[in-house]
């Protein structure tokens, strides 16, 4: 019988998934470091430097406190990555722009010690010996442009502000389920073994990634610390310290390619501002042609050049801020009059229904429908098999789904819960029948739902544990959303997701069958 099938998971990797999982830089460096000789660097302090195997090797001399490694070129805004080893008591870091003042030189120093892996504004001597060390304001997210520190903040290193998404809460209010079939990746600096960072000094904010950590290090670095210099490599204390894979890359030489687009499409672009990080189509004048809506304008077909607003348009600052009114939407009929109406929500906010105003000049009704999302995807796909969509999302831990009332449809949604707390990841979901028995069932990073049979009393689905992803070192566990899809022709659904919300990847999960049984294997 179906519900005795047994299913699993196998996976085979594309080419797509190579920078997930290699040991080197997100970025195309300009320049790499594999060399035998230090040719381009120069030495300051009381350190020795030499390269080995294409390993870069510092000491501390007899006596002495320590020296830096200096590349001979200067930048303001640069990325970094290595893979450093630090053994025998050694300290260690990276120095970004060493800027010569009448003391000696100031820059901004991320340490990677034991203990202490943070950013800081250090001053130094004409030898190189470190005279001060100050803690560099925290700062986090995705801002790219820190904004001016409050003077009544206390202390150079306190909080900056994080720069999120806002909108509050969390992505998984819940503590995860201990028996996920995806662990995360253990965090932290790994003493005496090899470890991976990669730094980025942009504006004036600086961001450090260690291994598969989130962001690590991050801080404002005003141009007080230093504005313009070559970075160095540092090494104090005892033993040794090994650079390996060494590449940098002038982040503010930007380069646009040409956009090209196939000679079996057109592209418009419909605005010129950021109003929106998410569009749906359908026919919101019902005159027969799709129309587009991209949060808060509705751009009419067939030409897509006349818009109307659909709630009051603020134009964002994309260097400082995210579109925060609408980051996820949907259009269909949710009220049943024929007329599409609009579904916007946002991380940790409500979901909102803008009822279509059936062609009346005016911006439209909005209702709040479902109290709060704890997720960055959400899905509008017929769950029960009534002919009208259902909203598949996540809140308190829990993976769920909502649907209107059809007498009532503005009033807060009829809610089913359909997992227990801890199963649910803030990036990566999809519906599609997994199974084959004709009902559809819910999957994210952690594996997939099935749903029960119609009429049953059960209310839990059935939670079958399977990877669909991996670990990003931002933000968890998944991709966005996820297809159910016969990718093969074989007759069994495979899924379809990217790897990494924040990261890079797209993989094919496939299903097979075996014998007696049936299960799923997957391909990426």
């Amino acid at each position: 019988m179906l519900h005795q099938r047994v299913y699993g998971i196998v996976a085979l990797a594309t080419s797509l998934l190579a920078p997930v999982f290699a040991a080197g830089p997100t970025f195309i460096p300009d320049a790499t470091f594999k060399g035998g000789s230090l040719t381009g660097w120069h030495v300051l302090g009381q350190a020795d430097w030499h390269a080995q195997n294409g390993e870069v090797v510092g000491t501390v001399k007899p006596g002495g406190n320590g020296g830096w490694l200096m590349l001979d070129r200067s930048y303001q805004d640069v990325g970094f990555f290595a893979n450093f080893r630090c053994s025998g008591g050694c300290r260690t870091g990276v120095l970004f722009r060493a800027e010569k003042t009448a003391e000696g030189m100031k820059g901004v120093f991320v340490s990677l010690d034991e203990g202490d892996v943070a950013s800081y504004r250090v001053t130094l001597g004409p030898d190189g010996k470190e005279l001060q060390r100050e803690a560099l304001p925290f700062i986090n997210g995705t801002v790219r442009i820190a904004p001016p520190r409050d003077p009544a903040a206390a202390g150079r290193g306190g909080a900056a502000g994080r720069g999120g998404r806002g909108g509050g809460g969390g992505r998984n209010a819940a503590t995860p389920n201990p028996n996920l079939p995806i662990a995360p990746p253990k965090r932290g600096l790994r003493p005496g073994d090899w470890n991976q960072v990669e730094i980025f000094l942009d504006a004036n904010v600086i961001k450090a990634f260690l291994n598969t950590d989130p962001e690590t290090a991050g801080g404002v670095a005003d141009e007080e610390a230093g504005r313009y210099g070559p970075l160095a490599l540092y090494v104090g204390g005892a033993g040794e310290v090994r650079f390996k894979d060494i590449a940098y890359k002038d982040v503010a030489m930007k380069v646009a390619p040409e956009e090209q687009v196939s000679s079996h499409f057109r592209m418009q672009r419909l605005n010129e501002f950021y109003y929106a990080w998410s569009a749906a189509a359908a026919d919101f004048n019902r005159d027969g042609i799709l129309d587009v809506v991209a949060g808060p304008y509705i751009y009419f077909g067939p030409d897509y050049t006349k818009s109307r607003e659909i709630f009051m348009a603020h134009a964002w600052n994309p260097s400082r801020e995210y579109a925060n009114d609408c980051m996820l939407q949907y259009a269909a009929d949710m009220t049943g009059d024929g007329w599409p109406d609009v579904i916007c929500s946002n991380l940790g906010t409500p979901v909102f229904l803008y009822v279509n105003p059936k062609g009346e000049s005016r911006r439209w009704d909005k209702y709040q429908v479902i109290p709060r999302i704890q997720n960055e995807i959400i899905v509008l796909k017929d769950i029960d098999g009534d002919g009208k969509p259902e909203l598949v999302y996540t809140a308190d831990g829990c993976l769920r789904y909502a649907k209107p009332d059809p007498a009532k449809p503005t009033e807060p949604w009829i809610v089913h819960t359909i997992s227990e707390p801890g199963l649910v990841t803030g990036h990566g979901l999809g519906v599609g029948d997994i199974n084959g028995d004709g009902r559809m069932d819910i999957v994210n990073a952690y594996g997939w739902f099935e749903q029960p049979p119609a009429g049953s009393h059960q209310e839990l689905w059935t939670y079958h544990p399977q990877v669909f992803g991996s670990w990003s070192r931002c933000c968890g566990v998944g991709g966005a959303l996820m297809a159910v899809y016969d990718v093969n022709g074989d007759g069994l659904n495979d899924v379809v997701t990217s790897v990494q919300a924040h990261g890079f990847g797209l993989a094919w999960y496939e299903q097979k069958p075996t014998q007696p049984a049936r299960s799923l294997s997957s391909s990426m």
